[in-house]
Parts: C-alpha cells; sequence; structure tokens
C-alpha cells in the first residue's frame, strides 16, 4: 500500500503546484503548459479548415470587425500575435476560440444572431474560455480524476467482472458528480467574462439575453441540466440578467468614449 499513497502523495503535490486562478477570482487545476495549448489549438484550427468549407466576402469582414473590437479590449500578452478568423459554411448555430488566437464562426450562427451586439456575445464568451485557461483546466481535471479512479481501484482491491462494474459506477459517478458540472462551470464564467469584454468593446451586453432567447427558439430539447455540459436555456438567460448590471457601466463608458463598433451584418 506503500506505492499508492506515494502516487496519491505525488499526485497532490502536483496539484498543489499546478493551481492557478482565474479571471474571476476561482481556483484552477491546470497542468499544462501555454506553449502545448497553444500548439493543440493551431492545430485544431488547421484540421477544422481541412474538413470545412470556409467563407469569404462581407459575413468574414463582419466577424473579422465584431472579433477585432473585442480583440482590443484584452490584455497586450493575449493580443500577441494577434486572432485568426474564419466563417465556416456550417447550417449549426455555432462558433469556437482556440487557445493561440483563433476564432471560428460558422454561417448558421448568422442566421441567429441578428446583430452586432448579439454576434458579440457569443465571440465574448468563447473568447472569455480562451482568457480563463478553460481547455487546460478541463484536460487537466479529467487527468487528475483518472489518476484518483485508478488509486481507488487498486486500494480497494477491484479486480475481475465485480471489480469493473463498481469502476464503471465509479467513472459515471465522476462524470455527472465531477466533469459535467465542472463543464457547466465554464460554460456560466465565461458567460460572465463574455460580457465584461462586449461591454469594453461598446457593444450592448443586454443583446446575450435575447440571443439565448433565439438560441432556445431556434433548438429542440435538451437534456436535464444536470447530464449536459451546458446550462439550460433557462438558466443561462438567468445567469446573464444577474450580471448585466454590473457590466452595463463598462457599456455606457466605451460609447462615451467614442468606441461603438460599428459591424455591418450582411
Amino acid at each position: 500500500m506503500r506505492w499508492i499513497h506515494g502516487v496519491a502523495v505525488g499526485a497532490l503535490s502536483l496539484a498543489l503546484a499546478a493551481c492557478t486562478t482565474s479571471p474571476t477570482g476561482r481556483s484552477q487545476l491546470t497542468l499544462m503548459s501555454d506553449q502545448q495549448l497553444d500548439q493543440m489549438g493551431a492545430q485544431a484550427f488547421a484540421q477544422y479548415q481541412q474538413e470545412r468549407s470556409t467563407v469569404g466576402g462581407a459575413p468574414y469582414r463582419y466577424v473579422q470587425c465584431v472579433t477585432e473590437a473585442i480583440v482590443r479590449t484584452l490584455p497586450a500578452q493575449a493580443r500577441d500575435g494577434g486572432w485568426q478568423v474564419r466563417v465556416f459554411e456550417d447550417e449549426s448555430a455555432n462558433a469556437f476560440a482556440l487557445p493561440g488566437g483563433y476564432v471560428g464562426v460558422n454561417t448558421g450562427l448568422l442566421d441567429i444572431a441578428e446583430n452586432q451586439d448579439q454576434l458579440a456575445a457569443v465571440i465574448g464568451h468563447e473568447i472569455g474560455h480562451v482568457l480563463a485557461h478553460h481547455a487546460n483546466e478541463r484536460a487537466s481535471t479529467q487527468s487528475a480524476t483518472q489518476l484518483g479512479l485508478s488509486v481507488l481501484s487498486s486500494a480497494a482491491g477491484l479486480e475481475g467482472a465485480g471489480g469493473e462494474q463498481v469502476m464503471a459506477a465509479m467513472g459515471l459517478g465522476a462524470q455527472y458528480g465531477i466533469l459535467l458540472p465542472f463543464s457547466r462551470r465554464h460554460e456560466s464564467e465565461a458567460d460572465v467574462i463574455g460580457l465584461q469584454l462586449m461591454a469594453e468593446a461598446g457593444f450592448d451586453p443586454r443583446a446575450s439575453v435575447a440571443l439565448w432567447r433565439n438560441m432556445s427558439a431556434a433548438g429542440g430539447g435538451q437534456p436535464p441540466e444536470w447530464m449536459s455540459t451546458h446550462p439550460s436555456h433557462g438558466s443561462r438567460i438567468a445567469g446573464l440578467e444577474a450580471e448585466i448590471p454590473e457590466v452595463l457601466p463598462r457599456f455606457e463608458q466605451a460609447r462615451q468614449a467614442g468606441r461603438p463598433p460599428n459591424c455591418g451584418r450582411p
């Protein structure tokens, strides 16, 4: 049993050494380096472009305009090297941002987002994931969870078919009790950061609520929130409405400073 204790102590020491803080002040476990994440982001973006058709012209200029307005509000380190933007021919209302400075928006989202402010709510949210190192935290937590399950399995002497069933149950417990709520926490945190970014860029943060109402009207049924990696539409809208009064002063300051974006929707 000594080696199990040693593994557990080693894992705890590694976790403590890799503990960082998110932009909202939440403690995080981040085991990967920024260089590793940036490389993974570049590879994923390249692969995505190989698998999907891109769109230029007015849709691209529109998405680029909104993205650049938000990027200008970022800390200098997050602006270094610029951000690459692509619009993909895809009917799903989706977007993403990747470590290393990459933003992708599907044409389907441009049908749901009725104006530049609603589009900024999505792009700000996705960039918020990158600023908060959520990809790093998610991968690190999954690794730590898997290590913890292995240690528990060895300590309990779980072997054979019965042991496999117990491990499967433990895995489900980790999935629904740790990883899924953890992902929902990421989504809610990215919502908060996204509101701050769009408001500072001069986009109206109140448009985020209208966007998610559009999403709710356009989408089908959702799994129960406790089984989903994302909050329900109702929970997300309630969270946004609670945060909007905090960021409205930033929006007003940006407008008074004369930096309201003017990105014409195609």
